[in-house]
């Protein structure tokens, strides 16, 4: 588990409504399991997971079904390894919706040349990189 994951649930409920996608859950979903009962939230892996009252979508983000990203406002990684993180923006990007990177240790999410409004942002535990989409309001 990781330590900020209420942090970052609470960033996400105050600042997003509609659609969430959380991309790799993996075996981490306690920020959509936070997310769920206050929002419409699907979580997606390569692998099959069950987490009882989530919505779940096997998803493969070198391919990705635009289906299950359409209309979202916010597309979430936590910890997602620097080599998807490239895919997880381009897909975001496509659909319109904001990126939320939660980065492992120290790592840098760069994705500057998807999204030119970005932000490295400390919301009381948690650390996280916001890129907002020029159809939503500059920061």
């Amino acid at each position: 588990m990781i330590s900020d994951y209420r942090d970052l649930a609470e960033y996400i409920l105050d600042n997003y409504r509609g659609k969430m996608v959380e991309i790799g859950v993996g075996s981490r979903p306690e920020v959509a399991l936070l997310l769920k009962d206050k929002a419409d939230v699907t979580v997606t892996d390569i692998n099959e997971q069950a987490y009882a009252g989530l919505r779940f979508c096997r998803d493969d983000i070198f391919a990705p079904d635009m289906g299950i990203y359409k209309n979202a406002a916010l597309i979430y990684s936590i910890r997602p390894p620097i080599d998807m993180q490239e895919a997880i923006a381009k897909t975001a990007r496509e659909v319109g919706a904001d990126l939320l990177i939660r980065p492992f240790g120290n790592e840098k999410a760069d994705l500057r040349g998807i999204y030119k409004n970005h932000k490295l942002l400390n919301y009381k535990r948690a650390r996280f990189y916001l890129y907002k989409t020029e159809l939503r309001p500059y920061f």
